[in-house]
């Protein structure tokens, strides 16, 4: 089961709207979803919240180190109260996926990703899981980390918060353990829009009647 909830992104009102921050906006989410407050921890290096479900304590976890020293706070909480690992979710944002599409996996890589790269270093291991949020990517390599530090534009903001609403759905199946449901409920991508209906055809004998 899923223990610890970590959301990835930058502190302070300049980048609270940035598309780094998307692992912050699902956290925010999750914890209006649990009833639960993040407050700031000085322990933790991090904005906190605890939840007991069961009589088991959830934590949920927003670093406020920065992305590239984002293990720091990780490992402390999850040294601390014993967390393993596979029981830790990371929540951050995804290049190699568009707005609007997720996907979950255990362990691999981090793809670049400095706050994911600092996560596997402070715990020695990068068996835990990621939940990756797309944002897109600028086409361009050079392009990549003013990409990521700018606001995206309303249609992918949309297709963000939209992807964010509907893997909050799955949060039971993770707190629970049941990673193949939770799969199958993140990457089941957005519904299809319904096609068009098509248009009444007109009475015979009847001529059409003129545009606006």
């Amino acid at each position: 089961m899923i223990r610890l909830f970590v959301g990835l992104g930058n502190p302070g009102p300049e980048y609270e709207a940035t598309r780094h921050n998307a692992g912050f906006w699902w956290v925010d989410a999750l914890a209006d979803k649990l009833g639960a407050r993040l407050v700031a921890e000085r322990s933790w290096h991090g904005h906190v919240a605890r939840v007991n479900l069961a009589g088991a304590p959830l934590w949920l976890l927003q670093p406020m180190t920065f992305m590239n020293r984002s293990g720091q706070s990780v490992a402390a909480l999850a040294r601390f109260y014993k967390i393993a690992p596979a029981e830790i979710l990371v929540v951050h944002d995804e290049l190699d996926l568009p707005p609007g599409q997720a996907r979950l996996k255990c362990g691999g890589g981090n793809g670049g990703h400095n706050g994911l790269r600092d996560i596997q270093a402070q715990l020695g291991s990068p068996d835990f899981w990621r939940l990756r949020l797309g944002i897109g990517h600028p086409g361009v390599k050079a392009e990549v980390v003013d990409y990521v530090l700018r606001k995206p534009a309303p249609e992918q903001r949309e297709a963000l918060q939209a992807c964010i609403e509907r893997t909050l759905a799955a949060s039971a199946e993770l707190i629970a353990g049941d990673m193949e449901r939770a799969t199958m409920k993140i990457h089941a991508g957005p519904p299809r829009p319904k096609p068009p209906r098509p248009s009444a055809p007109s009475a015979p004998g009847m001529p059409p009647e003129p545009g606006p």
